[in-house]
């Protein structure tokens, strides 16, 4: 904001010289500073490259973060210690803020000390929170099923199958609106700067925050069933953000069928966020690199429009939601006809770039380490040969 032209490590040293202006700064951990420092030139390289790059909408402008609501502070290596028995950690920085226990299923004694490299305390709105992250790689063994899937995600339905089969939506925002209003109106009525406020504010903070936990919860569990079951998964590549975002004089593209949807975006843009679709995925893409299942982002132009049976496109409309084929005759569930146009498409991809999106070619999910790996498990290689140079 106020110094141009400053870089990562010019912003790492300056933590040095803000230590000596500001006291709290200077209880605070060397490695927690740096920390801090890193997280915000983060941010700020972001915002660069969506300027650079001519992102549509808001360009992520740096922001400060609320402490009331999403405090933290980060410790590398110094700064905090953890009991003999792991259930208690003690930070030892100049604030002096003592020994906590821990509340949690997770087993500590499983990891060794050296392989935690950073240490979290987290703000929620039902209390504090510390993230352990830990170097360890995992890799899940599983029986293969010789059978290949394509997914199809939708709001009435929340994802369908090539096989037909079909998860219903959970739409866990829209069940507990009437509740978030409730508690919203409450926490509007009360004075500003009171304590009946702060309460009202920390009620409606812990419903958001059980709402977020459900459809993280959902998530993980269908993205885990879906590729523990299968051997391969296709599914849309798709810009959740570009159907959600707010543009003047631009119809975002809800149907990948070549043309703009004649649908005004306000209608749907809180269904589309409630479903979760890019968490999903993300999901997906994490636990084929943890089963080594191969998963394949196909483009979703024309998914929708074209027959699964002959291949002829058959132009529909949202309200349309049954395909019926004039070429063919082939009539089918319009997201099923969907599901079987995607593993169509990512079986043509994976057989013809040699499998150039599987889940082990690229670094899909942070925290999965390539450095612990086994004797057995050798690193892969990349499906992409070195170019011969030209005689």
């Amino acid at each position: 904001m106020d110094n141009k032209d400053i870089g990562k490590y010019e912003l790492s040293a300056y933590c040095a010289v803000l230590a000596k202006e500001f006291e709290w700064a200077n209880s605070l951990n060397s490695m927690a500073r740096q920390a801090s420092a890193e997280r915000a030139w983060s941010a700020i390289s972001r915002f660069y490259d969506n300027c650079k790059k001519q992102k549509l909408g808001k360009k992520g402008y740096p922001r400060f973060k609320k402490e009331q609501t999403h405090g933290s502070v980060e410790y590398k290596t110094s700064g905090w210690k953890l009991s003999e028995d792991r259930r208690c950690i003690t930070f030892s920085d100049g604030f002096e803020a003592g020994t906590f226990k821990m509340w949690g299923t997770r087993d500590l004694h499983f990891y060794q000390l050296k392989q935690i490299k950073r240490v979290r305390v987290v703000r929620r709105a039902d209390g504090y929170y510390v993230q352990f992250c830990i170097d360890q790689e995992r890799l899940e063994k599983r029986e293969p099923t010789a059978h290949n899937i394509g997914i199809d995600v939708g709001l009435n339905h929340f994802y369908t199958d090539s096989d037909g089969n079909t998860v219903a939506n959970p739409r866990h925002l829209r069940k507990s609106e009437k509740s978030l209003k409730r508690l919203q109106r409450r926490l509007s009525r009360t004075k500003k700067g009171s304590k009946n406020r702060v309460k009202a504010r920390n009620k409606v903070g812990r419903k958001h925050l059980k709402v977020s936990r459900q459809r993280r919860d959902f998530a993980v569990k269908t993205a885990r069933c879906v590729v523990q079951s299968n051997d391969l998964v296709a599914y849309e590549d798709l810009k959740v953000r570009n159907m959600v975002s707010q543009h003047v004089g631009r119809v975002p593209r809800l149907e990948a069928t070549g043309e703009p949807v004649r649908v005004r975006n306000r209608h749907l843009a809180k269904s589309i966020s409630d479903a979760a679709w890019t968490q999903f995925r993300s999901w997906v893409e994490y636990f084929g690199k943890i089963f080594g299942v191969v998963t394949v982002a196909v483009p979703p132009h024309y998914t929708s429009q074209n027959c699964s049976n002959c291949g002829k496109v058959v132009k529909k409309s949202l309200s349309n939601r049954t395909h019926t084929c004039q070429h063919c005759g082939h009539t089918q569930d319009r997201d099923w006809n969907a599901a079987r146009n995607i593993l169509e498409k990512g079986l043509r991809t994976v057989g013809h770039t040699g499998t150039l999106i599987a889940s082990g070619d690229i670094d899909l999910c942070a925290g999965v380490s390539e450095a612990g790996r086994s004797p057995e498990t050798p690193p892969l290689k990349p499906s992409r040969g070195k170019r011969k140079p030209k005689k």
